[in-house]
């Protein structure tokens, strides 16, 4: 049964504030769309669930998510007809993706990645990048 507003005491009251900042700060940062899928929610805990389901999915499907991405990264290779450039695009895009879903690879295993996949006519200078270096 909840309370009536003459009934709260200060621990409430600041419940309640912190509450209403947290909604304003989440409200604020989102869209129409996102508005409009949130907007029967009363507090900022169910605020946050909601979004944070619409974007990451459950736990299982973010794990899915993970795993999809990380055999990707795998199997990641640098296609016949790509610049560099491209390649790069692509890869970034897997390491970013994986990133947001809490997943990190230490920087040297992306370096060691990326020297690995480079086509034939690149072997001189991944060799010497191995060598001078300590990756």
């Amino acid at each position: 049964m909840s309370k009536t507003s003459k009934e709260y005491i200060d621990p409430d009251w600041k419940a309640v504030e912190k509450n209403f900042r947290a909604t304003k700060i989440l409200v604020c940062g989102i869209g129409p769309e996102e508005y409009n899928r949130i907007s029967a929610y009363n507090t900022a805990k169910e605020i946050w669930e909601a979004l944070q389901t619409a974007h990451e999915g459950t736990t299982q499907v973010k794990q899915s998510k993970i795993n999809m991405l990380t055999t990707e990264y795998e199997l990641f290779r640098m296609k016949d007809d790509e610049s560099i450039q491209d390649m790069h695009t692509r890869f970034i895009s897997i390491i970013n993706e994986l990133h947001s879903l809490g997943e990190t690879i230490p920087r040297n295993k992306l370096v060691r990645k990326i020297l690995s996949i480079l086509p034939s006519p690149w072997e001189s200078k991944v060799n010497a990048i191995i060598e001078s270096k300590d990756l």
